[in-house]
């Protein structure tokens, strides 16, 4: 494909297709739907980490007027551990038949053992309550520490490691050369150990659906996901009604960060109203959506890496130890695959080991494992730099993946802009800005690196122009980071046409081709392929039509500027044929216009970014605050500049979140004790400045309009940003997240470093 230069509106900030539904309350989601007959669904969940469940009797809860339905595990189809992996995706349908309902034992506080179906959410929530269950309370752990422990809680009899019940439900390794050799080459050798808390993606909107099963067994749901043929195949598996019997309908979403890939009320929902007969509506709680859905891993991880006096690293190991929560499947591929990707490492190791823990089960979040990798490794690639006397950005430079590198997880680099965006970041305004005067407060910089793979995988689009000679687009993934609005104005450039004039919409499963998951930084990439392979379609119907008309060859006509045109005088003199003109006439000469085209799509570059960040310590209280932060990042090519800047300042206030207050704080129960955004102390417009970003555009030559996916990469280097500029102005390093105020505080007054830990 030819890569589309001196664009109208590629690359312009054009108005967002969905804003105006936003701002005046206009657009729906899923908590807004209702039907006629729609009854309530509530949960029942464990109130212990750790049970085995002796029995549930649920003639009670049945008994109460107004309940219509009780569901419990034996309900859920069975996929027995036995029979080993099923997999959906990067989903094993035997941990998610039991996450979204306990069979044997409850694994964790908020784990749902029973759901109820009633005329009112109070009647429902009452019957819960009624719902009899006999535990056998087991013992628990919830930290890694605890759970690799050799005398720890074995959550899963049957996972064996190094030949022994074990927590540790699997490990990863990358390999490149031979550490040993490298470390002996060494003049400078750092090790240190980090630590991260459980944090949860934050999204506002609750996991919320509707669902409706008729008589004969078709089934409609409604929900807030990424993905709504996920939602589909999921349910489908978990009910066991054919996917064909299935339509999902995605709402609008108001927000996922990657913990909105998985279910979890709707086969709960979909059998409630198979039961009932009624149509049947379930919204969670903030609680509920803190104790029950995925926070991403809490951490501990250990990273050693070996340079020569001259500035080049020559070996690198990097130990990564993710909590997968009550079942296997921690982002350790995020961990160990990305960690140290920007640097050309001659001898490198690279581990994650997934434990598994009396906690909710992990979903991804923005770049899943990845920025817990990046804190590590970017924080001891800062102490190196230090220990050899040379700018962080210096040693990162001298050191970084380019053209030709193979990264240890198996690629051999193409062209990619990692260096671009150190350079970018070195001679930015920011950069070369003295860091002012605290007026008494403490002033430091710190700068990090992150790299995320990105993705392709299936999508499905189909273009139709409407009578009036407008476009409407249907795609298959949800828009969470404005692919309406890239697609818009990618399908406006092809068809030289106002951008105004292309409609975009979110078909459901039953009215576009399967698409893949919104996530992994795919959706833009992929979508803008099968649009525009199916715009090129319609624009050879165009040809052929002015051809037709004009009784020429199709070959002698061109389109540009929204209209069919001659080639050449040679080809004959006609009056331009605009697109409204040839939809005016298209009854006549061959019938309506439309293309569709359905790929599983490839060539996806990775992508790669450096932040510089400052920040403000009072020392008196141990506040640390963000003062200015610049993201640069190698974009691919900035569709969108204005939404691509939104994805950017998006993952650097959540990583500012992440770095500096965001934590799960457990009770001496087992419990999540700050279950709500009171507690739960995600950042606010007051806590951050103005995040600047700065878009290196190096185009993905595999792609029609050089796009890459820009989503994830945001939110990898962040915490270790902001660590390294609290060590720059402390002068003391932090090994453990969150950097707290109480935690400030603690490491001013510690003598050693080890209290940082």
């Amino acid at each position: 494909m030819n890569l589309v230069t001196n664009n109208k509106w590629i690359g312009q900030r054009t108005i967002r297709p969905d804003g105006m539904d936003k701002v005046t309350g206009r657009a729906q989601f899923a908590a807004d739907t209702t039907m006629p007959g729609m009854i309530w669904g509530k949960v029942l969940r464990s109130p212990h980490p750790h049970a085995r469940i002796r029995s549930i009797n649920t003639a009670k809860a049945e008994a109460l007027p107004g309940v219509k339905a009780v569901v419990t595990s034996k309900d859920i189809v069975d996929f027995p551990i036995e029979k080993g992996a099923v997999m959906l995706g990067i989903q094993d349908m035997r941990w998610m038949c039991r996450n979204v309902m306990a069979r044997d034992k409850a694994l964790f506080p908020g784990h749902p053992v029973a759901a109820v179906a009633a005329t009112t959410e109070a009647i429902a929530a009452e019957a819960c309550k009624l719902i009899e269950v006999d535990y056998e309370v087991l013992p628990w752990s919830i930290e890694i520490d605890d759970a690799i422990k050799s005398d720890a809680p074995i959550l899963h009899e049957f996972n064996k490691f190094d030949g022994k019940p074990s927590n540790i439900a699997g490990r990863l390794e990358h390999k490149k050369g031979d550490i040993a050799d490298g470390f002996k080459k060494a003049d400078v050798v750092i090790e240190r150990t980090f630590t991260t808390r459980p944090v949860h993606q934050g999204y506002i909107e609750p996991h919320a659906c509707l669902i409706s099963v008729a008589p004969d067994g078709k089934t409609t749901i409604w929900s807030s996901s990424q993905g709504q043929f996920m939602v589909r195949a999921m349910t489908s598996m978990l009910t066991g009604i054919p996917q064909s019997d299935i339509r999902a309908i995605p709402a609008e979403i108001g927000g996922g960060f990657g913990g909105k890939t998985i279910v979890y009320l709707e086969p709960l929902a979909t059998l409630l109203a198979k039961k009932s007969g009624r149509p049947v509506k379930m919204v969670m709680t903030r609680e509920e959506v803190m104790r029950a859905t995925g926070p991403t891993s809490g951490s501990k991880s250990t990273v050693k890496i070996g340079a020569t006096k001259d500035g080049k690293i020559v070996a690198a190991h990097g130990t990564f130890y993710l909590q997968a929560g009550a079942f296997p499947g921690s982002p350790i591929r995020g961990a160990a695959g990305c960690s140290f990707t920007p640097y050309d490492i001659p001898n490198l190791l690279s581990e994650g080991f997934d434990v598994c823990s009396n906690r909710s089960k992990v979903a991804a979040y923005r770049a899943p494992g990845a920025p817990i990798g990046a804190y590590a490794v970017e924080c001891v690639m800062d102490e190196v730099a230090e220990r050899l006397k040379m700018d962080p950005l210096d040693f990162r430079l001298k050191n970084a993946a380019r053209e030709g590198t193979k990264a240890a997880h198996g690629p051999v680099f193409p062209r990619i802009g990692y260096v671009e965006t150190v350079e970018a970041a070195r001679s930015s305004p920011h950069y070369a800005a003295p860091l002012g005067d605290g007026q008494g407060k403490l002033r430091g910089r710190g700068t990090a690196s992150g790299f995320w793979f990105n993705a392709g995988g299936e999508s499905s689009a189909q273009v139709n122009i409407t009578e009036d000679g407008n476009v409407v687009v249907t795609t298959g993934h949800p828009d969470i980071g404005g692919s309406r609005a890239g697609i818009a104005n990618i399908c406006a450039e092809l068809l030289g046409i106002d951008y105004r004039r292309v409609s975009v919409i979110i078909g459901d499963t039953q009215t576009v081709g399967f698409s893949n998951l919104t996530g992994g930084s795919r959706v833009l990439f992929a979508s803008s392929m099968v649009v525009t392979q199916s715009t090129e379609k319609i624009i050879q119907t165009l040809r052929e039509r002015a051809a037709k008309i004009w009784e020429i060859d199709p070959e002698a006509v061109k389109w540009e500027d929204g209209a069919a045109h001659p080639v050449s005088p040679n080809a004959g003199q006609f009056e331009p044929l605009t697109l409204q003109q040839l939809a005016e006439k298209a009854p006549a000469m061959g019938g309506p216009i439309g293309a569709g085209v359905q790929l599983n799509t490839q060539g996806a570059d990775g992508g790669f970014g450096t932040h510089v960040c400052d920040v403000e310590i009072d020392v008196d209280l141990g506040i640390a605050r963000v003062i200015r932060y610049t993201a640069v990042q190698d974009v691919g090519r900035a569709i969108h500049p204005g939404y691509v800047e939104g994805q950017l300042q998006g993952g650097v206030a959540q990583g500012i979140g992440w770095a500096l207050n965001e934590e799960y704080i457990y009770t001496k129960e087992g419990k999540v004790d700050n279950p709500g955004f009171l507690d739960y102390r995600m950042p606010v417009c007051s806590d951050l400045p103005m995040l600047d970003c700065i878009l290196v555009e190096i185009p993905n030559p595999k792609h029609p309009q050089g796009v890459k996916g820009v989503g994830e990469v945001p939110l990898v280097p962040v915490m270790a940003a902001v660590a390294n500029a609290i060590y720059n102005a402390l002068g003391k390093r932090f090994y453990a997240l969150p950097m707290s105020p109480p935690k400030v505080l603690e490491v001013l007054e510690a003598p050693t470093r080890e209290a940082a830990e």
